[in-house]
């Protein structure tokens, strides 16, 4: 049945510059956990793919309100548009937080974290990538997204637990703790996504 849905292709094709933006913009992460040696310039650089993010999505949801038959459900393209652009506001406030917390330096576990984050938006971008091109089959962007939410979450909690343990400084587990917390958040979002994008599939049925 998707086949035969009048297609306004620049949808999809505003889906993919939003999906790979946020996809750069966690590489980015990615790299200031793994080399934070110039870290208020990485922090700029994130910043600017986030305002980036914004205005893709003010461009999608302004082209929703001018179009009269949509290729998709106007809720769902409403709602990927707000999922794709949360995964962003989780990576930008990540980042932002190492500024403003003046932290000397990423833990093993923020480092585990960017890396699993970024792979989430690597296959949630194959997802998007998937509903442009008609591929309506997101098993596999499911499984691969649930399956590093929960490896954050479970890395997030020992993270924290350990905090508890091992840090005597209140205000140092305050930081930490609410740094893991947005990194999560940022995988939940990515799941997010994944959930409109097979909630789309089933629709196309």
């Amino acid at each position: 049945m998707f086949k035969f849905i009048p297609r306004e292709e620049a949808f999809f094709e505003l889906f993919q510059q939003a999906a790979h933006n946020m996809i750069e913009g966690s590489r980015l992460l990615k790299e200031l956990m793994e080399k934070f040696e110039h870290a208020g310039e990485q922090v700029k650089q994130i910043k600017a793919i986030e305002h980036l993010g914004d205005g893709l999505t003010h461009d999608i949801v302004r082209k929703l309100n001018k179009t009269f038959i949509t290729p998709i459900d106007r809720e769902d393209i409403h709602d990927l548009a707000s999922a794709l652009d949360d995964i962003l506001d989780e990576v930008d406030a990540v980042a932002d937080r190492f500024l403003v917390f003046k932290v000397r330096q990423p833990t093993d576990a923020a480092i585990k974290l960017a890396n699993i984050l970024y792979q989430a938006t690597v296959a949630v971008g194959s997802g998007i990538d998937r509903l442009a091109n008609g591929n309506m089959d997101m098993n596999d962007c499911a499984i691969q997204v649930n399956s590093l939410e929960n490896e954050a979450d479970r890395v997030s909690r020992e993270a924290i637990s350990k905090l508890f343990d091992e840090d005597k400084d209140p205000i140092s587990v305050i930081k930490w703790k609410e740094i893991y917390e947005t990194f999560e958040k940022g995988t939940d979002s990515c799941e997010d996504v994944s959930n409109i994008l097979e909630r789309i599939e089933l629709k196309s049925i």
